[in-house]
């Protein structure tokens, strides 16, 4: 054999045999819980605008509308009095937000992956590759996948990759970079890690700007993290869903529909109204590349299970309405969206872990709430459509 033909020998020997599956899932959140009709009366307070009635007016029914029925916040009385700087509009704030988050991102960050390590069962030295992605915790050198190792104890020699800045779709994409990672490195075992705080765009209100609104109405702090890898280990690892194919696309011309600006003044987000809508349009064209690979024969929607990330009603209740989903198809999207609000790029693997442990109390026969093969959609700036193809273990 040829000095090219050993090359080539070594290559297939250094890839598994098998696809990549999620072997654990583990979630964190903050302790201090905001309940959502609780939380006009509370923003107007802390932000010196109780005197603007209509919009706190406005303001609470942004709330009701949410569906959101509360959120684990860091964001409390006692850090803002401490920080008053960052109940005003546009204060330059940028340096006690960072100061904060770049201790507990990492710290939140971890607590989601030392839940995910006990699942999976083995030691964390056998973590081979570790993906972080936060869009709130994302700047400092080194960062947050630099803590998340100290902080768990990984291996020195563990191959590291961030995913900072990117938004909600982050969850999704890490998905996809760990099946990649898993399917090409015989024997890697990668961590994937997720976490969000919304101490980086916290701010008081401004009359002319509703999406600020929104924003305040709508976002939690979280962290969520899975175990991935392929050829499972009998009797030692057990496989939660399978992760066949991804894909990603764009939004032709729709860069300024979702902005994220890092500025003096922290973390600023700017939305049109018409993102619900955009996707909605648009996710049937995402979800045929992902399917075209045959191994979803079924043109019915109602057939598959599916975990959206939960952006905010209107963005779920337009998926439901474009792919004629019957109500119980966002079950589990609609339970984390009323449970923790928007946690970003954390919320896909919330959603996931709904779904199977829903599925095991209600007795369903897989992880998929009964169904074999089902989706997982990523949405964020872009507009970016991350979309995975799973398939669900057998309980």
């Amino acid at each position: 054999m040829g000095s090219l033909g050993k090359e080539e020998s070594m290559q297939v020997r250094r890839r598994a045999a098998g696809g990549a599956s999620i072997l654990a899932i583990g979630t964190a959140n903050p302790s201090n819980v905001v309940e959502q009709n609780a939380f006009p009366d509370f923003y107007f307070r802390v932000t010196n605008s109780d005197h603007k009635q209509g919009l706190k007016d406005k303001f609470r029914r942004i709330c009701e509308k949410s569906t959101i029925k509360k959120r684990h916040l860091y964001i409390d009385e006692a850090m803002l009095a401490a920080n008053p700087e960052m109940t005003a509009y546009m204060a330059p704030t940028l340096d006690m937000r960072q100061e904060f988050v770049s201790v507990k991102v990492p710290e939140l960050g971890a607590a989601a992956a030392t839940a995910a390590l006990k699942e999976w069962g083995r030691p964390a030295e056998d973590i081979t590759h570790l993906i972080v992605g936060s869009t709130s915790g994302g700047s400092d050198m080194p960062g947050a996948d630099y803590h998340i190792v100290r902080l768990l104890g990984l291996s020195p020699s563990v191959r590291r990759v961030a995913l900072y800045h990117q938004g909600c779709f982050v969850g999704a994409a890490a998905l996809r970079l760990a099946k990649d990672l898993a399917e090409n490195n015989a024997g890697a075992r990668v961590l994937a890690v997720c976490a969000e705080t919304n101490v980086m765009y916290f701010r008081g209100l401004d009359d002319a700007h509703f999406d600020n609104l929104v924003c305040q109405a709508l976002f939690g702090d979280g962290a969520s993290a899975v175990v991935v890898g392929a050829d499972h280990v009998v009797g030692k690892e057990k496989p939660l869903f399978d992760v066949v194919h991804a894909t990603q696309c764009l939004i032709p011309e729709t860069g300024g529909a979702i902005q994220g600006l890092l500025r003096e003044v922290g973390l600023t987000f700017s939305l049109i109204s018409e993102v619900p809508s955009l996707i909605g349009k648009n996710i049937e064209a995402g979800l045929r590349e992902t399917l075209s690979g045959g191994a979803v024969v079924d043109d019915d929607r109602n057939s598959l299970f599916w975990a959206v990330h939960p952006g905010g009603r209107a963005i779920l209740d337009k998926v439901e309405a474009a792919l004629g989903l019957k109500p119980e198809k966002m079950r589990a999207s609609r339970k984390v969206l009323s449970e923790y609000g928007n946690m970003g790029s954390a919320c896909a693997w919330f959603v996931l872990d709904e779904m199977r442990r829903w599925s095991a109390a209600e007795g369903r026969r897989t992880t998929g709430e009964g169904c074999e093969w089902g989706v997982l959609f990523g949405f964020g700036p872009g507009l970016t459509m991350d979309t995975v193809l799973l398939r669900s273990a057998h309980i």
